[in-house]
Parts: C-alpha cells; structure tokens; sequence
C-alpha cells in the first residue's frame, strides 16, 4: 500500500473573500500540491486567475519539481461557470480567453505535471485533467466526461485540438461525440487516466508518480512540449475561433 509522505505547507492558504476559494499549495518533496476547494472547482475568471497564480508560483520555483493538482470531496472540476456565463452572457469571451490560456499554460508546463481524480470531472474539469501530464484517479467514485454533446455546447477548436493531442482518435471520437461516463477502471483501459488508486493512497501515490519524475531539466520539458503538442497550443491561442458557443 502506498503511504502519503508528509506534507509541508509552503503557501498560506488564499484570502477567503467573496470571489476567492479555499485554493492554496502545500509541498512534500520536490512536489508541489495545489490543492482545489471543496466546491465544485467550476471555472470564472475569477477562479482561473487564482489557479494561474498558485501555478506560477510552481512554474517559477528553481531546481527540482513537480506537481499534483489535488481535489477535495465530490468533485474535481465541474467545468465553466455556466450559470454565472448565462446569467452575464457578456463575460463569455473573457471567460473563454482566460480558460483557453490556462489549458494552454498547463499543457506547455516546465514541470511534470499530475492530476490526482478523487471525484468528478467533467467537460472542461476533464480537459483541465487531461492538459497535465498524467491522471490517477480514485477506483470507487467518479467520472471523467466529456457531456458538451448533451448540454448542447459545441467543443472550440482549441478544446477539441487538446483533446485530440491526449487521446487515441477511437476514444476521442467516443468520449466527445458520445458523451460517454468514464469510471476509472474504463478510463484506464481507453488510455485517458495512468493509473488507479484507492481514496486514501489517491494523492500519496500521485505524489510518488510526480516525484520520480521531478528532475527533469525544466527548460527541456517546456521545450519538448512546446514541439510535443505544438498543434494543441496553436489552437489553444489563436485569437479568433475559441468563442464559446452557449446553448439558446
């Protein structure tokens, strides 16, 4: 069984006002831990803000490192704010511009990077998930899901090109046109989680995972990525095409 090392807080949990979560890093090692609230993770610009922050603390940290961006109770991520788009449908281009970039960000980190999956992630929860480097999710609760088919928003070209650089194009083709519930047992065998974990070992062994790869050189692995998905980051940043389409 593995065992959670110790964890060493490292950053001060953020301030608690109206518009910013319990979000904040703790460290075990070399390993960065941003750890996620217990609400439903679900994206505004105001969230993406903060996540980016906590992440380039990460991204500028000399030396050896590695990260595990870790959930907390039901959900990892539920994805956009989609009530809070609807309800002001003129912060859907900030919105869409702001997560565009923050999958972006992630998919070109200088640092590997590891998602830990104790509960649900789904749309662009999922495409956060999918934009680190590796997955582990919990065995017995769950579901990594692509729904935009059934809530009736069409993918960006930008989500679709980060989903495709992940994943075979069979499972790209099921998860997204589908709609499909992974648990975790099936998203291991489709390829779109590394490995599967029970709840109490999820971020101890995520954490080992992100450990033994936390010596790679930093400015190599930005730059392998850089070309590795170089298609993905073109789409994730081009400047016209990613407007989210809501449903009527």
């Amino acid at each position: 069984m593995n065992v959670a090392p110790p964890l060493e807080i490292v950053a001060a949990k953020t301030s608690r006002s109206a518009t910013m979560s319990g979000m904040h890093l703790d460290k075990s090692g070399t390993v960065f831990i941003l750890r996620l609230d217990e609400t439903e993770n679900r994206f505004n610009v105001e969230w993406v803000a903060e996540f980016m922050g906590l992440f380039d603390t990460v991204e500028a940290e000399a030396g050896r490192k590695a990260l595990v961006t870790a959930g907390v109770g039901k959900f990892w991520s539920n994805g956009l704010d989609l009530d809070g788009v609807l309800a002001n449908p003129e912060s859907a281009g900030a919105l869409a511009s702001a997560v565009h970039e923050m999958l972006a960000r992630v998919v070109s980190a200088n640092l590997v990077t590891v998602a830990a999956l104790q509960g649900h992630a789904f749309a662009a929860g999922a495409m956060l998930a999918l934009a680190h480097d590796y997955r582990v999710m919990r065995d017995d609760r769950g579901y990594l899901c692509l729904p935009e088919v059934d809530i009736k928003i069409p993918f960006t070209p930008g989500m679709t090109a980060l989903i495709t650089s992940k994943l075979t194009p069979n499972v790209a083709r099921d998860a997204m046109v589908t709609g499909r519930r992974y648990a975790a047992e099936a998203a291991l065998s489709a390829g779109l989680i590394d490995e599967v974990s029970n709840e109490s070992d999820l971020v101890g062994q995520a954490v080992q995972l992100a450990e033994s790869l936390a010596d790679k050189d930093s400015r190599t692995v930005a730059a392998i990525k850089s070309t590795l998905y170089a298609d993905a980051l073109v789409a994730l940043r081009q400047s016209d095409g990613n407007a989210l389409e809501l449903p009527g």
